[in-house]
């Protein structure tokens, strides 16, 4: 019983039920040629092991057949493509033996429990379009652990065979009928976040690079884990206007305009910059919101607080109604078209002298901005706010990169100061965080007409502006001591 070894591109969308019964009803879909009720029962291990390494085990009924499928999907991947293995079985329970990709990553002598059940109406149509083949699926149903719920409402665009440029030109003709957010959590997420405690904010996710790859695809991954840090905390921060969830989709956008900086040389046209220039315009929306919240945590004044707390409540609807408008969702669009399809742009200058293999391009790029951070912040104390503020991001983007990079230096010695490293550059923005934030928090109140206001020296004190230099001073002294994990 030999599984098959495919490989999906595909896309996810996620729609309101407003938005679905829009598209069901236009002339884009028509009548399904398959409608299928379908049950799934999804496995795990005691301790989570599958999917803490990037894979899903399920067995799906539909009508008398039952199919065994493994996938796997590392989140530092590319958002579309999915490895796949698929097994036809008797019954309901899973099989794994010699054939499965599961025993040979943990072993014979895993053992899994079901964990889950997904219970899913699903509708198929079959697309031609310039050439190129389509399945379309959407799905309605539910995820379901014991008396928890989560509802799935989803379409998939899936490419059997032609142009990825056609999976995105279907999509943009389902934008022109019905609003929608690329979905990022398969349904085997959305079935362990039932069995978890919820979570309110998602931070970065480790990034896997392998070491052969060249610096052009690791662009495309690490872009990929930024979109999908940011998608998880949208989704969280839309629903609960939550101050953490709002504070990570901002790092994620961060870290995604670092990435870009960090790769322009293999960057080419003109669509990079643009999209740069609609990223920072969304984060600066987002700041907004996030510079009241970092005074609100200060504020002890209960009129002070009243007041800020308006001002934010204003701030957050600002912010979600650029999440929701037309120009955020033509930005979301536009840079998974231009990462997954245009690669001769998204860093895929393959025939460029820059597109070296990805540690090369690391440890040059590391090397560059350690000396930069060296450069700017040898005297913290002798310079202005302004400058300090740059230190700031030349600390931020020094930060992101070790991150994106430290798989590919992770042998005994690499791990161990690339720890040590991370630790010091964390110490370091902690303090210079600390000094942005007593630099902007007049401007803040100010632009919100509480720059009089009798409690105002209680949110923005300066007395211990000069410590915290020093503390800023001696982290950078640390940082540039730490011995470099890519060298």
């Amino acid at each position: 019983m030999e599984p098959a070894l495919p490989s999906e591109s595909e896309i996810k969308l996620d729609l309101s039920n407003e938005a679905l019964e829009s598209l069901l009803g236009s002339d884009l879909l028509g009548e399904p040629d398959e409608a299928l009720q379908q049950s799934s029962t999804y496995f795990e291990t005691d301790d989570r092991r599958l999917s803490e390494k990037g894979f899903s085990l399920r067995v799906r009924s539909t009508g008398a057949s039952h199919v065994q499928t493994v996938k796997a999907s590392g989140p530092a991947k590319s958002l579309f493509v999915r490895s796949e293995w698929e097994t036809p079985l008797e019954g309901m329970e899973p099989v794994l033996d010699h054939t499965s990709p599961l025993i040979s990553e943990f072993g014979p002598e895993l053992e899994v429990e079901a964990a889950f059940n997904v219970f899913i109406e699903r509708r198929v149509w079959n697309i031609e379009l310039n050439g190129s083949r389509l399945e379309v699926v959407v799905d309605r149903g539910a995820v379901a652990s014991g008396n928890r719920r989560s509802p799935v409402q989803e379409i998939e665009v899936e490419l059997k065979d032609g142009d990825p440029k056609d999976l995105f030109v279907f999509i943009r003709k389902i934008d022109a009928i019905a609003p929608f957010r690329f979905g990022i959590q398969s349904k085997s997420e959305r079935g362990l976040a039932l069995l978890d405690r919820q979570q309110f904010m998602f931070k970065a996710e480790r990034l896997d690079l392998e070491r052969n790859i060249k610096a052009s695809t690791a662009f495309r991954e690490i872009a990929a884990s930024c979109f999908r840090q940011f998608r998880l905390n949208e989704e969280i921060l839309l629903q609960r206007r939550n101050s953490e969830a709002l504070h990570q989709a901002r790092v994620a956008l961060r870290r995604l305009r670092s990435a870009f900086s960090l790769f322009k040389p293999l960057l080419t046209g003109d669509e990079p910059s643009r999209l740069q220039g609609e990223i920072r315009w969304l984060a600066g929306v987002l700041g907004e919101a996030r510079n009241l919240d970092v005074l609100l945590m200060k504020a002890k004044d209960s009129d002070l607080r009243a007041k800020l707390k308006d001002a934010r409540n204003t701030a957050y609807g600002d912010a979600v109604e650029a999440l929701e408008s037309a120009r955020a969702r033509a930005l979301m669009l536009d840079f998974n078209e231009w990462l997954q399809c245009d690669t001769d742009r998204a860093g895929g200058g393959g025939a460029t002298s820059e597109d070296a293999s990805a540690s090369e391009f690391a440890a040059k790029a590391l090397d560059k901005m350690r000396k930069k951070l060296k450069k700017h912040g040898s005297a913290l104390a002798e310079t202005d706010d302004e400058h300090r503020h740059q230190v700031r991001k030349d600390a931020k983007k020094l930060r992101y990169a070790a991150e994106f990079f430290g798989s590919l230096f992770d042998d005994k010695r690499g791990a161990r100061r690339h720890r040590k490293f991370i630790a010091a550059m964390e110490e370091l923005q902690d303090h210079l965080g600390a000094l942005n934030d007593l630099a902007m928090g007049p401007d803040v109140l100010e632009q919100h007409g509480l720059a009089d206001h009798p409690a105002r020296d209680s949110v923005i004190s300066h007395d211990d502006k000069n410590a915290l230099i020093g503390m800023a001073q001696s982290s950078v002294d640390e940082v540039i001591d730490t011995k470099r994990f890519w060298r």
